[in-house]
């Protein structure tokens, strides 16, 4: 039985602001090799669309321990351009999740709330030193596919059809 739980939860405040710094700055540390400076993550955060993972369009998700911690989040927005098509962002498990099923079970929610959405099909990108997600999206059925939009460091993209 997992030691978490999964939900929704608002994507603006300043505990989301937390949570996508924990994000941006391993992010930061796996694709460029360093953390992110204050004033990057700062802008990152300033520039980040992540206000596209609410309602009604998008979904924001957040995993929590049996104390009420935080051990991951994932989020999912509709494409403009193809509103039938939703995009998985922000996926992260944080360290102390790691090895349990979380990335798993974050990417199950993800997908149902992309079906709730009235997505048909999911995509995502990711980076080639992010060899876990990359494994994670094969073992699930996403395919490798082109690039679905113009994105800043992703040089890897996923898509999968959502029976």
């Amino acid at each position: 039985m997992p030691m978490w739980t999964i939900g929704p939860e608002p994507v603006t405040g300043a505990a989301v602001d937390d949570v996508m710094r924990e994000y941006f700055t391993e992010m930061g540390r796996r694709v460029l090799g360093r953390p992110g400076t204050e004033d990057e993550l700062r802008a990152v955060l300033a520039d980040d669309p992540h206000q596209e993972l609410a309602p009604p369009g998008g979904e924001f998700l957040v995993a929590r321990g049996e104390g009420g911690e935080f051990l991951g989040c994932a989020g999912v927005r509709l494409i403009g351009s193809d509103p039938k098509t939703a995009e998985l962002k922000r996926m992260y498990v944080h360290p102390a999740g790691r090895g349990a099923g979380l990335g798993r079970g974050l990417l199950a929610a993800v997908e149902e709330a992309a079906r709730r959405l009235g997505a048909v099909r999911i995509v995502c990108e990711t980076n080639s030193q992010l060899t876990e997600a990359r494994a994670l999206y094969a073992r699930h059925g996403y395919q490798e596919t082109p690039p679905y939009e113009g994105h800043g460091k992703a040089d890897h993209w996923f898509a999968k059809a959502l029976g």
